[in-house]
């Protein structure tokens, strides 16, 4: 008995990019009208993998032009914005000549692809790192430098020694490696747009984490940028420990921002 079209389609949702053309080859010759669309949906698969292939041979462009460093690591970070929260820095040595599809400014990408891109990152890079600046370290040392020591930080825990950094616009201070800052890297260079899939996912989870603990603040939702329920929040419950104190000041007396608890930060 032939295959039933509907068969066939859950056939086509488990073939990967390396089983699509045995797809094409075993249906093209099915004259039902719904293999057909199938049989085309899966040559439309195969274009699709062919353009993000290229798109992807260009995003290493630095990395082939810098081809003489032996581990060459993208830097970026994320959470300079927020009203609560730590920044986050993310550096990944990707291998050479990485073949991770979809890597792109994280901001690009869907939560769910970038979780998956986490995983892949996290399995194929050659070492990866990340590392934080606490509310209290913001407020301290202002964001530019606390994003600077974050950064510092995650070079420091990587498995490997990195002989040129790619930076997301950039110059870290006080890092003794060759260092090329681009502007907009996270969508430029395929390390650095990994770096900041890394950084975004780590600190995206933390918030997540925060919200079980202040849970009035929509942290899990709003990550601890200011949206209007979370300044809304702000100023009906006071700022929470992982509030930037220099950072609510527009929306909170001095006398409120004294109301923060002395509870200390889980980071």
């Amino acid at each position: 008995m032939a295959e039933s079209i509907q068969q066939i389609k859950e056939r086509l949702k488990t073939q990967d990019e390396t089983e699509l053309a045995a797809f094409i080859k075993e249906y093209e010759r099915d004259e039902r009208g719904g293999v057909k669309a199938l049989v085309a949906l899966a040559g439309k698969r195969i274009d699709a993998l062919k353009t993000e292939r290229a798109r992807i041979w260009e995003l290493g462009r630095y990395e082939r032009q810098y081809g003489v460093y032996a581990h060459i690591c993208g830097i970026d970070e994320v959470g300079r914005g927020p009203l609560a929260g730590p920044v986050v820095a993310g550096a990944v040595i990707l291998p050479r000549d990485c073949d991770i599809l979809y890597i792109n400014d994280s901001k690009r990408l869907t939560e769910k692809k970038r979780e998956e891109l986490y995983e892949v990152i996290q399995e194929k890079a050659a070492a990866c790192a990340v590392g934080f600046a606490s509310p209290a370290r913001i407020d301290q040392i202002n964001i530019l430098q606390a994003t600077y020591e974050a950064m510092r930080k995650a070079i420091g825990k990587l498995g490997l020694v990195p002989d040129l950094l790619l930076n997301d616009a950039v110059k870290i201070p006080g890092v003794d490696i060759p260092q090329v800052p681009i502007i907009k890297g996270d969508a430029k260079s395929i390390s650095i747009g990994a770096a900041s899939i890394y950084a975004k996912v780590t600190r995206d989870r933390l918030m997540v984490k925060y919200d079980k603990i202040y849970p009035q603040y929509g942290f899990a939702a709003n990550k601890g940028y200011g949206s209007a329920a979370h300044i809304a929040a702000l100023r009906k419950f006071g700022p929470a420990p992982i509030h930037r104190r220099s950072f609510i000041r527009n929306f909170l007396t001095e006398d409120e921002l004294d109301q923060s608890s002395t509870k200390r930060d889980i980071r």
